[in-house]
């Protein structure tokens, strides 16, 4: 168990408001190395458009967002999202104004080949966007950071099964060689997968996302997270035959919000936060940066739950011993995704129906004390994100690490002036300062704020998370600049002075203090 306190813990529950001139007092003014890699980031159905422009194929979020009556609040879907298809030169203008050294993407699967094989032929046009956008933050110096799968899936491979068929890792394999000896040249930082998680429990568990598939929440979330991690592992190896001449590196973006103990007196709760941070960020973690295989815990656990259900076997298919090799060390530096901070609490949950979600046996409960974001569920516990580096470190043998998604959505109404965000990003990143210079974790980068407003999956429109924000009510699409563009960015990335203007606590749903 790896358990790193938070300030509150020392003397008391951390579900106690941390005051404000505690706040003041804890925030360290010191500066990143200059070599320190800042970036922004988007995703592919987030801001692309241009759903079937040019041969691109169906992905499943477009067949979810189509589909009617849509769950998506008024009916919003990405079919024109922020037209970055059609106007990635005035994407990278907007990038050009931000000084930052690195910009993370996501390329479309779909767009490249509409049936998801390379036993067709790349589709010309859209080999040319993705030519002219990496071609151009070239000539900014500006890095791509490129994501080769964020859940825009080919629809014909989800009706081949989509990551239940263990078919699929040879083709991922393919379009992903593809994309090596195409964009090599030129991409030195590669990400297979953004948060297998979400891929896995969402698309696979309770349904939430595409696929949409919820009927054995039990099983099928640890069989796509298995056929995902050999998918990875497969892409990582090879890279091997690239790497002499391209000389890049290639990780998984792994979704790590921390979870704190109720109460760190209680050694229930002690082990409940730990199992929590092994189901959601271990189950893809420990294979890949420790032993090969899951972490003990969550073997255990779901073996338990199973014994417990009169099961023959465990829920959780056994990694063999060859695929525990196969996915052994293959990431290069760590990329963390992180968003929120809970507290956990042992407690015993349900045998029926059988479910990952239950396999946990632990109780969440947000921070009420903290500021509320535009998301349902996320608070801005800035304290959490230095709790993860530190676990990380240590769960981990000390790698290095890259922050590649902190961003924070606000109500639709904050267009311009969101000093709410100003707060989250300040302190956020000042965790991250305290993380790197003062507990030795070693943090290279952080890409953690969306480029500007797009598709906000299952909210559509109704939030934004971008610095730069985007007027999806005007068919022209203008772009603004955002209050915590001007505030955060540009101080940070050319002098890295940390300071935070708005001391107080911010609802981050609104504009106001």
């Amino acid at each position: 168990m790896r358990y790193f306190p938070t300030p509150s813990s020392q003397n008391q529950s951390p579900n106690i408001h941390i005051s404000r001139a505690v706040l003041k007092v804890m925030y360290h003014y010191a500066a990143f190395p200059k070599d320190f890699l800042w970036g922004v980031t988007s995703s592919a159905y987030q801001i692309e458009g241009g759903w079937e422009a040019d041969g691109k194929g169906a992905s499943i979020w477009d067949t979810f967002t189509h589909q009617k009556p849509s769950s998506i609040p008024e009916n919003a879907t990405g079919d024109v999202a922020c037209n970055s298809y059609s106007g990635v030169q005035q994407d990278l203008d907007l990038i050009k104004t931000l000084g930052v050294k690195s910009y993370r993407f996501s390329i479309s699967w779909p767009r490249l080949f509409p049936n998801g094989t390379t036993a067709e032929p790349v589709n010309p046009k859209g080999l040319d966007y993705y030519n002219a956008l990496i071609d151009g933050l070239l000539s900014l110096n500006v890095a791509p950071v490129v994501t080769l799968y964020h859940w825009d899936l080919p629809q014909a491979l989800q009706d081949d099964g989509g990551w239940k068929n263990e078919n699929i890792i040879k083709l991922f394999n393919g379009y992903a060689e593809f994309c090596f000896k195409t964009f090599g040249d030129r991409v030195r930082f590669w990400i297979t997968f953004n948060d297998p998680f979400t891929v896995a429990w969402k698309g696979y568990g309770s349904g939430e996302m595409p696929p949409n598939l919820k009927a054995d929440p039990g099983t099928a979330p640890y069989h796509v997270g298995r056929i995902l991690l050999k998918a990875h592992a497969t892409v990582y190896h090879t890279y091997q035959t690239y790497r002499p001449t391209q000389k890049g590196l290639v990780s998984i973006a792994l979704n790590g919000d921390w979870y704190e103990p109720l109460d760190v007196n209680v050694p229930r709760d002690l082990e409940a936060a730990d199992r929590a941070m092994q189901f959601r960020l271990g189950w893809f973690a420990h294979p890949i940066f420790k032993n090969g295989d899951y972490p003990e815990a969550m073997k255990f656990q779901v073996a338990a739950k199973s014994d417990l259900q009169r099961l023959k076997e465990s829920r959780l298919p056994a990694l063999t011993e060859d695929e525990k090799a196969m996915i052994r060390g293959t990431a290069d530096v760590f990329c963390l995704n992180h968003h929120t901070t809970k507290i956990a609490k042992s407690s015993t949950q349900q045998l029926t129906p059988h479910s990952y979600q239950y396999d946990w046996d632990i109780m969440e409960q947000e921070l009420t004390h903290f500021p509320q974001t535009g998301l349902k569920g996320q608070r801005a516990v800035s304290w959490g994100l230095r709790r993860v580096l530190n676990w990380i470190k240590l769960e981990y043998g000390d790698p290095e690490v890259y922050v590649t998604d902190n961003g924070v959505a606000t109500e639709r109404k904050v267009s311009d002036d969101d000093s709410a965000r100003v707060f989250f990003l300040k302190t956020y990143i000042d965790e991250a300062l305290k993380a790197q210079s003062l507990d030795g974790v070693r943090l290279r980068g952080y890409l953690g704020a969306p480029l500007m407003d797009g598709f906000e999956w299952l909210q559509g429109y109704t939030v934004g998370s971008g610095l730069i924000h985007v007027d999806f009510t005007n068919s022209t699409l203008p772009r603004t600049h955002k209050y915590s563009l001007a505030q955060s960015l540009p101080s940070i990335s050319s002098c890295a002075h940390l300071w935070v203007k708005h001391t107080h606590s911010l609802s981050l749903c609104s504009s106001k203090s």
